[in-house]
């Protein structure tokens, strides 16, 4: 599985949201690579879904054909859990 930490540049926040992800998918034994982009890059990766802030998630819907996921606080590894199962539950027995 991959997926991409997004932000405006993809080098700030976007690392910040990849090594919480990277936490959290390690406490839950998942094997996933998680990559950063910025939004123009991450309009045409490859890859399972996009994390990244409600700000560019609503610019990104119209161009993804990818699940989009929102993250408000980055560091917060409880939010990021929660999100992250919500896509493993949307995609159960997809990926």
């Amino acid at each position: 599985m991959k997926i991409l930490a997004v932000c405006g540049f993809g080098c700030g926040s976007s690392m910040i949201l990849k090594m919480s992800l990277d936490k959290v998918c390690k406490q839950l034994g998942i094997a996933c690579e998680v990559e950063t982009a910025d939004i123009n890059s991450a309009r045409g990766a490859q890859c399972d879904a996009i994390f990244t802030s409600a700000e560019l998630a609503g610019e990104l819907k119209s161009s993804c054909t990818v699940p989009i996921y929102s993250v408000k606080k980055y560091m917060d590894l409880t939010e990021v859990k929660e999100v992250l199962e919500k896509f493993l539950s949307d995609t159960k027995g997809v990926l």
